[in-house]
């Protein structure tokens, strides 16, 4: 008769450890990168109504683009080189595998929702630009301009300081003091990457959502404006399945945010599921993918978070100056509400 006392003394204590302890574990579970708790709120209330892992990652992810979450989702934030705000988009189904993503589009506010009509309507997977934008007229959604006073403030001011910061290299005039047209060298003597991540921690490029049913099953979604003063037409992580998240009904989910042009190259996402397929502890995954990337670029900006079938779950992050912990958002059963959490950077 007194074990009941007993697990629930268990369980109490399991929530207050630290993040990067082995997590207690209980499904449904919801985890997002970042404190957006108006997004961790919105998908866990779609989950508790009745609503799909699908519905709930749609849901979750649309709040932050409605809400403009750090200026790095959704319209208004983050204009490319000429000034347009472009969105990046996926959302994963770990039971089919299917996944609908957007890429570079315009004039559409809620690409997470464009990219659930590419999984419902199409054989595709991935739809980019102009077209990306012709497809979601088709499924019903309006056209809006993306462009607010903010963004053409942000364009303005980049536009004075010589167009700096920039993702240009090796090319004339010398971008890392002059704005273009570039042009590129007729003699490319390659020199080290001097510059770290220009992504600072007040430019978070994304909303990343793991998202596990009371039954273990997977979904899994992000949204971003991505990099700011980024080329026009370049796409990061984000819609990318394996490298903005993942998810398999049969190990896990994960997410990633940071500095996409770098992360994309390792599937982090994919491959922190993978890890747990082979029974690794999610903080434990989290941290063995971000340690895989920092062998290469010991300077990038980015962070992941990780959750399991059971319900276990963790985050983890490269420590660079000025980004030493990484707030995330869980929402459980075991939690009174969805909770912010915070991890040490390694």
């Amino acid at each position: 008769a007194g074990w009941p006392g007993v697990m629930v003394s268990l369980l109490s204590l399991a929530v207050l450890t630290p993040a990067g302890a082995a997590s207690a574990a209980a499904l449904p579970v919801v985890i997002n990168t970042w404190a957006f708790r108006t997004a961790a709120e919105t998908a866990w209330r779609v989950l508790k109504s009745g609503g799909s892992e699908l519905d709930a990652v749609e849901r979750g992810c649309g709040q932050c683009e409605i809400d403009q979450c750090d200026g790095s989702v959704g319209y208004g934030g983050s204009p490319d080189e000429s000034g347009e705000t472009t969105l990046d988009a996926m959302i994963m189904d770990g039971n089919t595998m299917e996944v609908g993503a957007v890429a570079d589009l315009r004039r559409v506010k809620n690409a997470i929702g464009v990219a659930r009509k590419v999984i419902e309507y199409t054989k595709h997977t991935l739809l980019v630009g102009e077209s990306a934008s012709l497809f979601a007229v088709r499924m019903g959604f309006p056209y809006e301009d993306l462009t607010t006073q903010k963004s053409l403030s942000l364009y303005s001011e980049w536009l004075n300081q010589s167009c700096q910061p920039n993702y240009w290299k090796n090319v004339v005039p010398d971008s890392s003091t002059s704005c273009g047209p570039y042009k590129r060298r007729e003699e490319v003597t390659y020199k080290e990457e001097k510059t770290s991540s220009q992504r600072s921690i007040h430019n978070h490029d994304t909303i990343g959502m793991v998202v596990i049913g009371e039954s273990g099953t997977v979904a899994s979604g992000t949204s971003t404006n991505g990099a700011i003063h980024k080329l026009p037409g370049r796409v990061g992580d984000s819609p990318i399945a394996g490298a903005g998240s993942y998810a398999d009904s049969t190990a896990g989910g994960a997410a990633a945010t940071g500095d996409g042009d770098v992360m994309m190259r390792f599937l982090p996402s994919y491959q922190a599921v993978e890890y747990m397929r082979m029974g690794i502890d999610p903080t434990v995954a989290c941290q063995k993918v971000i340690s895989r990337i920092q062998k290469y670029a010991p300077k990038f900006f980015g962070a992941i978070v990780c959750a399991n079938t059971t319900g276990s779950y963790g985050a983890a992050c490269n420590k660079i100056p000025g980004f030493t912990q990484f707030h995330f958002m869980v929402s459980s059963p075991l939690l009174n509400q969805p909770t912010e959490q915070v991890v040490d950077c390694i």
